[in-house]
């Protein structure tokens, strides 16, 4: 982990940047289908989902969340990934709603710069390594 800068900018940049955003989405959806099927089922996603800890902090600090409404959030946020409702996620569901979570994240944060600490393999992390890579033409 570690911290860096960015803003809502440097995810919206990264999620128009198709090969960069889609080459990680692909990355992220192989290592979460570990049976290798082709589609993520709940119990795939499930580490995923609670690795956002959507309930369990409350500004950075570890809270007790009844399990029950954790396994309810949990839940919910699967069906949205799901869109066609088959009780799987294939690689264009997840890539439509990871686009749409990463929107929803620049929005949030605008145009001003704040301070985060991200996980080394996380979208986030992604998109400013992508931001502070040179491009270079030729």
């Amino acid at each position: 982990m570690s911290v860096q800068v960015l803003d809502g900018a440097t995810i919206v940049s990264f999620v128009e940047d198709d090969e960069a955003f889609s080459g990680s989405i692909e990355e992220r959806f192989v290592l979460l289908d570990t049976d290798h099927n082709g589609v993520l089922s709940y119990s795939e996603m499930l580490k995923e989902l609670q690795g956002l800890r959507v309930l369990e902090t409350h500004f950075g600090t570890d809270v007790k969340t009844d399990p029950d409404e954790l396994s309810q959030v949990y839940d919910n946020l699967f069906l949205l990934f799901d869109h066609d409702s088959n009780g799987s996620v294939d690689l264009d569901e997840f890539k439509s709603e990871m686009k749409r979570m990463m929107l929803g994240m620049a929005e949030g944060l605008g145009f001003l710069p704040v301070q985060m600490a991200l996980e080394e393999d996380s979208l986030l992390m992604k998109a400013v390594e992508r931001e502070c890579t040179p491009l270079i033409k030729f």
